[in-house]
């Protein structure tokens, strides 16, 4: 008997399902997986004082880290639309929980590299959007997902809110070693949450589902709003990685106290609870293209408000909250419209390829962000950067194909 037997047919708009006990489920596993993931930047110091590699040698390990984040969640994706999403979750907390645990014994770069760069990164790839919005789309009524990929996403966002204070602490406290167990202790709880996940639902044949996946990434790969998904959320990784790695260091060279940056991390995770909720009701009624346009256009507006204002502790707060309505609420909208162009069959591949091209960006943001510090003794440059590529984010959304939302 097959360990992971499928389940029946979830229907378009089955009502009888109980469905929010599993999207419950999958917002808690993404609370854990990303609030570890987004808090790393706040071990760039402590790890730079042991080890004396040096910000540009870590940030790369970081930054490659990103990257494989994103590459991890397409491959994860593909093994979660063939056998079930048991295989990549199980995996993932296994990886994720031995990368925090080793990462203390490590001195080099390349340990950071295989340690962070790699068993964390894939790890918490493997428990993340790409493989959790695959596994809900496909249990949820047609007419609930926009609003369930936001609260799937209000999840991670939480896991920001609740992390990077929790870590701030435990490393001013405990240390940074006993900071990473403390994380790799949390890791471990997605093991018993992703087993009601663990059974593959049967799709009711559709064309997407006969062609097959070699079939469907070709017709993807040749569609213009595919690639226009693309390059905005190429942007979103260099933005988010950025101040996820940087913004310590940001706020240490203004003069202001480790926590600081701590409580905006927080706060940027709290806010975009409301801004993936916002959005995820907003994509029910309005084209999810010009939501994404406001958003990344919003912004490079922040950004430049940022820079010209006086930098105390009110205006980091008062930046991450903004920053923060945005955050990661560019992903439902995202998977929506990849769900919309080509259906649900190949969710966990299609849109984990966008999430490559998301962290892509980051691995430039996070790794150039070290190298510009080390050349210029500031971030100004990725600041200007960080304006220019989110207007031009903005402006590449507006022509994806997608038709009106059905009203009532």
């Amino acid at each position: 008997m097959s360990p992971n037997p499928p389940r029946p047919a979830v229907g378009a708009d089955a009502p009888q399902v109980a469905y929010w006990p599993l999207v419950l489920i999958a917002s808690t596993v993404l609370m854990i997986t990303m609030g570890i993931r987004q808090s790393l930047g706040l071990f760039l110091s402590p790890l730079n004082t042991a080890t004396g590699l040096g910000i540009a040698s870590i940030s790369l390990a970081m930054a490659i880290g990103q990257f494989v984040w994103g590459a991890a969640q397409p491959v994860f994706g593909a093994v979660a639309d063939r056998y079930g999403p048991a295989g990549s979750l199980f995996t993932g907390a296994i990886m994720l929980v031995l990368g925090l645990v080793l990462t203390p014994l490590v001195d080099s770069q390349f340990g950071l590299i295989l340690t962070l760069g790699f068993l964390v990164a894939a790890g918490a790839g493997a428990g993340s959007f790409s493989i959790l919005l695959g596994a809900m789309a496909q249990r949820v009524p047609a007419r609930k997902r926009a609003f369930a990929s936001g609260f799937l996403n209000a999840g991670g966002s939480f896991g920001q809110f609740l992390f990077a204070p929790l870590a701030q602490f435990m490393i001013g406290s405990l240390g940074w070693v006993t900071a990473l167990y403390g994380l790799a202790a949390c890791a471990l709880a997605t093991l018993p949450l992703s087993w009601p996940l663990r059974h593959k639902v049967e799709h009711p044949p559709s064309a997407a589902a006969d062609m097959g996946l070699k079939a469907q990434l070709r017709i993807a790969l040749r569609d213009r709003s595919y690639w226009c998904l693309h390059a905005g959320f190429f942007t979103c990784g260099f933005h988010i990685a950025f101040l996820v790695t940087h913004l310590p260091g940001a706020v240490d060279l203004c003069g202001l106290p480790a926590s600081v940056s701590a409580v905006s991390l927080g706060l940027i995770g709290l806010a975009n609870i409301a801004g993936s909720l916002g959005v995820g009701a907003l994509g029910q009624h309005y084209r999810m293209k010009w939501l994404l346009a406001i958003m990344y256009g919003s912004r490079a507006v922040l950004v430049g408000i940022y820079l010209v204002a006086p930098k105390t502790d009110l205006t980091f707060y008062a930046f991450a909250v903004g920053l923060g309505l945005t955050w990661l609420a560019t992903v439902p909208p995202t998977a929506g419209l990849v769900g919309k162009l080509f259906g649900l069959r190949y969710l966990a591949t299609l849109f984990g390829l966008t999430l490559l091209s998301h962290q892509t960006g980051a691995f430039f943001g996070a790794w150039l962000g070290g190298l510009a510090l080390v050349a210029f003794g500031n971030y100004d440059w990725m600041w200007y950067a960080d304006i220019v590529l989110a207007a031009v984010a903005g402006l590449v959304s507006l022509p994806i194909r997608e038709e009106a939302p059905r009203r009532g």
